[in-house]
């Protein structure tokens, strides 16, 4: 579901729909206000999980974002092959599933130019997913995952290309962090709208004074 935003008298406006004539922070007519204050959409960072290939995917493991997460339930990850088949491993081993990562954090692996990994892509998740690390008896939550498997898998990846494997630490600051912030960010308005027909956030004194600038962490 879009969101819209509005700038206008020192503050951003959220809504779910067209904005009131009347900025609901100080009464001015947001009509006369003219392009500055036309509203923006703001898509949502979620994605059908099973629609992109050859991804890395986040989800709650009960429910989905934006029913039932409270921003602290644990979540789950896989890596999708070029058809949208979502491999991810937990306790009773490595699933390969069509169906339930239908709203996801989407972080694409695979670039358009890598011909040869386009290819091989679905013979290298599969025969990685046979192996036995990645047995039921193996799993363990703290250090033996989902995201154990997914990142082993990425690593492998990257060490056929020649390239250096990840840690946990670097591959979550690099990849998920930018990813996970966005979608931060959206449930925030998200739960906010719910309960209101709009959302008012001032803006830093700084960007009051100037007009311009990046906008406030609620992007």
């Amino acid at each position: 579901m879009a969101l819209l935003r509005v700038r206008h008298c020192r503050a951003l406006l959220y809504c779910r729909r067209a904005p009131p004539a009347r900025c609901p922070a100080c009464g001015g007519d947001l009509r006369a206000a003219g392009l500055a204050a036309a509203p923006v959409r703001l898509p949502c960072p979620f994605r059908h999980g099973h629609g992109q290939p050859r991804a890395f995917l986040i989800r709650p493991t009960r429910g989905t974002f934006l029913h039932g997460y409270d921003g602290h339930s644990d979540l789950h990850v896989g890596i999708t092959n070029s058809q949208g088949v979502v491999y991810n491993y937990d306790q009773e081993g490595v699933h390969r599933a069509g169906s339930g990562w239908e709203q996801c954090i989407s972080i694409p692996l695979v670039q358009p130019d890598m011909s040869e990994l386009l290819q091989q892509w679905d013979d290298l998740l599969e025969e990685f997913s046979l192996e036995e690390a990645w047995l039921p008896h193996r799993y363990e939550e703290q250090q033996h995952n989902c995201y154990t498997f997914a990142l082993a898998f990425v690593n492998r990846v990257r060490q056929g290309r020649g390239r250096e494997p990840l840690s946990k630490a670097q591959f979550t600051e690099r990849f998920l962090i930018p990813h996970t912030r966005e979608a931060s960010r959206y449930l925030t308005l998200h739960r906010e709208l719910a309960h209101s027909d709009c959302y008012v956030v001032p803006l830093p004194e700084q960007e009051q004074d100037s007009g311009a600038g990046n906008d406030t962490l609620l992007e």
